[in-house]
């Protein structure tokens, strides 16, 4: 499910610049209130990730700046395996950019909502994990 990560932090040059023209969009994969989602590779790497990207101009109508901006300055100190992580932030005239692990298998409140018969020992795994990541949350 969303075990599988796209990246490893360490592969990652600190303190590149990255702006859209370091990825290729390859695929739409959703829509939300603000933007799109799409799974996008960066050139140099190859590697695979999802791009959210957000209109400012409806942020700022629907007064969401502050909280779009908030989910990026907490998303950006986390880094864990039952997470999804950030990878990349920026910003254009028009639109936010938020470069995330892509989880080619869907999250578990997708397989949730497809009404998905978890096996027990799936259960205890996910419960595992999901205490995993609160507990890396809470300190």
């Amino acid at each position: 499910m969303g075990v599988q990560s796209s990246s490893n932090r360490d592969n990652l040059n600190i303190g590149e610049e990255v702006n859209f023209d370091h990825f290729q969009i390859l695929r739409a994969i959703g829509k939300g209130s603000f933007g799109k989602v799409c799974i996008v590779q960066k050139k140099d790497t190859k590697q695979m990730y999802a791009m959210k990207y957000m209109s400012k101009s409806q942020c700022i109508e629907r007064d969401a700046m502050k909280n779009v901006l908030k989910e990026m300055e907490i998303l950006t100190t986390l880094e864990h395996p039952f997470l999804v992580n950030l990878w990349f932030c920026f910003q254009d005239e028009e639109d936010l950019f938020m470069v995330s692990d892509l989880l080619l298998g869907g999250d578990l409140r997708y397989h949730i909502t497809q009404d998905v018969k978890f096996t027990e020992e799936t259960i205890h795994l996910y419960a595992f994990e999901l205490g995993l990541a609160l507990d890396y949350l809470k300190t």
